[in-house]
């Protein structure tokens, strides 16, 4: 169960941010094979002066059109991150016509028992997933 977050710059639309949306989740159901209803996406919307993301020293630039990615899941293997960062990428330069230096991804691992989907129960730990 990936939760995803999304950074974007304001100003996109309801449509094209469903598409941004709908791209990442056909990512993760093939990256991390989970069930089609696994699915939790948060967007936050931000005025350009509030996101400052350089390139570490690589030499590229990037536009308004930039995307930051937090993926945060139990452990994957580094097979299925890269296939992820892989997808994503593909995903939202056929879709959303963002390229691949506007797309910066981040992932922070936890733990089954770190998650409650409702009722205030760890659902992995009781054995109901």
């Amino acid at each position: 169960m990936p939760l995803l977050q999304f950074d974007v710059i304001q100003g996109r639309s309801e449509a094209e941010l469903r598409a941004l949306l709908d791209a990442a989740h056909r990512a993760v159901l093939t990256a991390f094979k989970v069930p089609e209803r696994d699915r939790y996406q948060i967007v936050h919307e931000n005025k350009a002066y509030q996101m400052v993301f350089q390139d570490t020293g690589l030499g590229f630039t990037r536009s308004d059109n930039l995307v930051m990615v937090r993926v945060f899941t139990s452990p994957r293997s580094e097979a299925q991150k890269t296939l992820f960062m892989a997808e994503l990428a593909r995903e939202l330069q056929e879709n959303c016509g963002v390229e691949g230096k506007d797309l910066m991804i981040s992932f922070i691992t936890n733990e089954k028992g770190d998650w409650s989907f409702a009722d205030g129960e760890a659902q992995y730990l009781t054995g109901k997933l």
